[in-house]
């Protein structure tokens, strides 16, 4: 039987998540972490659409209710199906009484939208 060699600390090597990221996923301007950024701003907005809906204690069904689409849509949106309306998500979140800040960057100019 072989010995077990103890690991140190001093052995190991650190690596910053932005590290691990770009060597993963792809670094900062690339096609493949584009598309990253882009899924996981969607989860984390169906993250925010179904915690805020369960704080108002709404089910899926009432929500939908709310804003005249079916439960099916409201599950899309918090399970992160990216083919969902624009106008939709701003009926959900105006439906859960949210404040919408939008930010949009293009070249050298900000466009911000309360």
């Amino acid at each position: 039987m072989g010995k077990n060699k103890e690991i140190r600390k001093e052995d190991l090597k650190q690596y910053s998540l932005d590290q691990i990221t770009d060597e993963i996923v792809g670094k900062e301007g690339t096609e493949e972490r584009e598309q990253f950024e882009f899924e996981l701003q969607i989860d984390l907005l169906g993250d925010i659409v179904k915690q805020t809906r369960k704080e108002r204690h709404l089910t899926q069904a009432q929500l939908g209710e709310l804003i005249g689409v079916k439960k099916a849509q409201i599950s899309k949106i918090e399970n992160n199906i990216k083919d969902v309306r624009f106008s939709t998500i701003m009926k959900v979140f105006k439906a859960l009484k949210a404040k919408i800040k939008l930010s949009v960057q293009l070249d050298n100019s900000d466009f911000n939208i309360a």
